[in-house]
């Protein structure tokens, strides 16, 4: 029974030791990020190519109307080679489209990371900073998917610090 206590007591000293000596902080990198002077532009350039694809996703849905009318239109007096090949057709601009859906969402997510990354580069950079500048152990981000189970009324919210570094007010 002695020998279990002092393994536990071992095991146990490393982590109180090293709960006394580190200095902990918290950030919202959310609030951070919304607060970026570059987001308006980035913003406005994301929407401006949804825009583009809507304009051209439209394109193709007006020509696939287009031809389902005339071959509506055709129908009763058309025979069964010009029906399957009008079919062929609306089958043709709908691939076109489905393709066309496909293409333009993984356009919009590789333009959204591009825009993205030296802002998000920008904010890890300051907190990097804020935690060299005064120490800190960790910082946890409140935003993040890992939850914070206790945040002490004594933790220091560093979100201002990195404000203050990334020249936001």
């Amino acid at each position: 029974m002695t020998k279990k206590l002092i393994i536990l007591l071992l095991a146990i000293a490393p982590i109180a030791a090293f709960a006394q000596n580190a200095k902990l902080a918290h950030i919202n990198t959310s609030e951070l990020f919304n607060q970026m002077p570059e987001i308006p532009g980035i913003e406005t350039q994301l929407n401006t190519k949804q825009e583009e694809i809507s304009k051209n996703g439209q394109a193709l849905v007006d020509e696939f109307n287009k031809k389902a009318e005339e071959f509506q239109k055709l129908a009763p007096t058309s025979s069964e080679t010009v029906k399957a090949d009008q079919q062929k057709q609306l089958d043709q601009i709908n691939e076109r489209y489905q393709m066309f859906l496909q293409n333009s969402q993984r356009e919009m997510e590789e333009l959204r990371q591009k825009l993205l990354a030296p802002v998000q580069q920008k904010i890890a950079t300051a907190i990097k900073a804020v935690g060299d500048e005064k120490g800190y152990t960790y910082i946890f981000d409140l935003a993040a998917g890992n939850p914070v189970y206790f945040n002490a009324t004594t933790a220091e919210d560093a979100t201002p610090l990195v404000k203050t570094k990334l020249g936001i007010k």
